[in-house]
């Protein structure tokens, strides 16, 4: 999901496509029951994220897909990572054979300074390891800093197909497309090696354990002819990279355009029952009435534990690391209607639908 800023922590402790050939319709898709649940870059409130130890957590805590974040390597390898600019989620800056690679680049209009992925080949990434993105927050999880490398899309897939051997009970990945428009600017498209993956993998039918999602409009009407897997349109607020508006996406006439070429849509959880400034809640929304009328399924992001994120009601005190009632505040979704959720703690979005399951 989108990049989170993490701005007065450390205080609060203290105190569309081109035009072209028509798209083939979208067959929708009955709800699942119970709701699934989606490992937000794996158990993320447990591990440092986007590490196998953090999928592999979150399958033990109950989750029916993980979710990778997909981004390039320079030899065109699919490595998972929140941003391609790794500095905050890895070791890089210790390394001093690759302090030359530090740079600024512009990613979808915003300048960012640090190292990228596209400029290291998959063997030298491998050198590097993760560490915990948010270490203000999740001070726990630094202890597993330096213990897990980058892994790939295929290290991911193979996890899951492990994992469902073992489990006895179907793990499917839910892979998101990251800054796709950037990556085919440089000539390292994201789409064709993701297919391939899937392929490999023998997932490429409608029924396929997989979700593909992207913030952009233009790459999933593209994938559309190419696969029969299912599309997740990402919502946030204000437009998307490729200059589409997503106020206009959740009307009733933007739904039914989504439907067009996905199966679903992935919007802020606010989009579903809004927050203000001081974490009170609102009243929901006619989003998920819209989407469902549509044929859309709706999964929306990001459930966390602590209370930093939670809302009011739902908060255990004023330590901002503190974990407060978080399946609590996933049940107020679940009543909305929702198909799905995205949670950095799959063990809270088990424990919230614990009378379905």
């Amino acid at each position: 999901m989108r990049r989170l800023v993490l701005a007065g922590v450390l205080a609060m402790v203290a105190s569309t496509a081109a035009p072209g050939a028509p798209l083939p319709p979208v067959r929708p898709l009955a709800p699942p029951a119970p709701p699934i649940i989606i490992a937000h870059r794996g158990a993320s409130a447990d591990r440092p994220e986007h590490t196998l130890a953090a999928y592999a957590l979150a399958i033990e805590q109950g989750a029916d897909f993980i979710e990778p974040d997909l981004v390039s390597t320079k030899d065109h390898q699919l490595v998972a990572r929140h941003e391609n600019q790794i500095s905050e989620t890895t070791d890089v800056a210790d390394h001093p054979e690759f302090a030359s690679r530090k740079t600024t680049k512009t990613i979808d209009g915003t300048a960012m300074t640090g190292w990228f992925t596209e400029d290291f080949t998959l063997a030298e990434l491998k050198t590097l390891r993760a560490r915990e993105r948010l270490p203000q927050l999740r001070t726990a999880n630094t202890a597993f800093d330096g213990k897990e490398s980058i892994p790939t899309l295929d290290e991911i897939i193979a996890l899951a197909k492990s994992a469902s051997a073992r489990t006895r009970r179907t793990i499917g990945i839910y892979p998101e497309t990251k800054h796709p428009s950037y990556f085919r600017g440089i000539e390292l498209p994201l789409e064709p090696v993701l297919l391939a993956a899937l392929a490999r993998a023998g997932w490429t039918q409608a029924d396929s354990p997989v979700f593909i999602q992207s913030f952009e409009v233009g790459n999933l009407k593209a994938l559309r002819p190419l696969t029969k897997v299912r599309l997740v349109q990402l919502i946030d607020s204000g437009t998307s990279a490729d200059g589409q508006s997503y106020d206009a996406m959740l009307t009733p006439a933007g739904l039914k355009a989504i439907a067009a070429y996905a199966n679903g849509i992935g919007p802020a959880r606010d989009r579903i029952i809004p927050r203000d400034a001081d974490g009170v809640l609102g009243k929901p929304t006619a989003v998920v009435a819209d989407a469902h009328a549509a044929g859309l399924q709706v999964h929306p992001w990001t459930f966390r534990p602590e209370n930093y994120f939670l809302a009011r009601p739902f908060r255990s005190g004023s330590d901002p690391r503190a974990r407060g009632d978080a399946p609590g505040e996933i049940r107020l979704w679940l009543e909305a209607g929702v198909d799905g959720v995205f949670s950095d703690s799959p063990a809270a979005a088990m424990a919230a639908m614990a009378p379905v399951r």
